[in-house]
């Protein structure tokens, strides 16, 4: 063999080494669960890469028994040029340089770019190699077990969701990020963090009359909406709504104000903030009275809610649960 052929065999010979190397470490870096939420969306690459990246023990086996094969022809020829300690330098040197560390940390850079361009290629390593390589699949298989699917944790989430702050590449505006880690904090957080406490409510025991007088005091208090308990405050009766009683008139007739009262909910007020959302679904009310050792310890309404997951508070009317100024 002549040099130039030489040198054109040692770089193929290389060359499919390096392309083995990098494949078994950027196919094994992709998540399987992160692949099957791109496939959702209609990513092509990643639906090349899925069904090899879910066999992973037969890719392995067939990526490494190629990469075994293609150094061992490499060091074959080098020993039919060279002395065996030449030879042996040459090889792993090569091998190391070009046929590890650099594809290596090419492919980990773009992994499934990179991964998805030698799809081709793997499928046709599996076929060469698959009289050994199916029965090390299956060998490993029931070793080891399929490999499932990573779940992130809370904390996790919250971490990854911060990195799109203020990254070039995020399409997640700031706003949106906030909103999310507001989120994943719900269910740390208690109905008693944002409540409005009974010393800075405003409501009416269930008794009340309503009169002329008694519409002057609401107008003035300017609540859209107003709670009304027993004077115990044991037991919630339900909430008041000031829009039902705008076509009655009062200067004749008092009224009970249970003639105009809408059913509500109440609370604990160590429940969490994300159950409280499905107890604002259930109740169909914007109003729950909160309670602590059977008492009434204050309201949560569905805008406190929404304000601790945007983390601003909204400008609104004011309503029976506002602090009073």
């Amino acid at each position: 063999m002549g040099a130039f052929e030489l040198i054109i065999t040692i770089f193929i010979f290389v060359g499919m080494s390096a392309v083995c190397s990098g494949l078994n470490l950027s196919l094994m870096s992709l998540d399987i669960g992160e692949l099957e939420r791109k496939v959702k969306v209609g990513h092509t690459q990643a639906a090349r890469i899925l069904p090899l990246r879910k066999n992973s023990h037969l890719t392995l086996a067939s990526i490494l028994l190629s990469n075994v094969a293609v150094i061992s022809a490499t060091s074959l020829v080098l020993e039919h040029r060279f002395n065996g300690l030449i030879a042996g330098i040459a090889s792993t040197l090569l091998i190391v340089v070009f046929g590890e560390i650099i594809p290596q940390a090419l492919f980990i850079k773009n992994s499934l770019e990179i991964t998805a361009v030698f799809v081709p290629l793997l499928k046709g390593m599996i076929m060469l190699t698959y009289p050994i390589a199916k029965p090390l699949q299956l060998l490993l298989d029931k070793l080891f077990g399929h490999e499932d699917m990573k779940l992130h944790t809370r904390q996790d989430l919250g971490f990854i969701i911060s990195d799109h702050l203020g990254h070039k590449d995020s399409d997640l505006d700031e706003d949106e990020v906030e909103i999310m880690r507001s989120v994943l904090t719900m269910s740390h957080k208690r109905v008693r963090d944002i409540m409005t406490p009974i010393s800075n409510l405003y409501w009416l025991p269930q008794n009340t009359m309503i009169d002329a007088d008694r519409i002057d005091e609401l107008k003035a208090q300017n609540y859209s909406r107003v709670p009304v308990f027993n004077k115990e405050l044991t037991e919630s009766k339900g909430v008041l709504l000031l829009k039902d009683l705008i076509d009655i008139d009062f200067d004749e007739k008092a009224r009970p104000v249970s003639k105009f009262v809408r059913p509500s909910a109440m609370v604990g007020s160590m429940t969490a903030l994300d159950t409280l959302f499905r107890v604002f679904i259930g109740s169909h009310s914007h109003l729950l009275a909160v309670e602590k050792d059977d008492k009434i310890v204050g309201v949560v309404t569905i805008e406190d809610l929404i304000e601790e997951i945007l983390g601003h508070e909204i400008e609104d009317e004011a309503d029976g649960s506002r602090l009073k100024t």
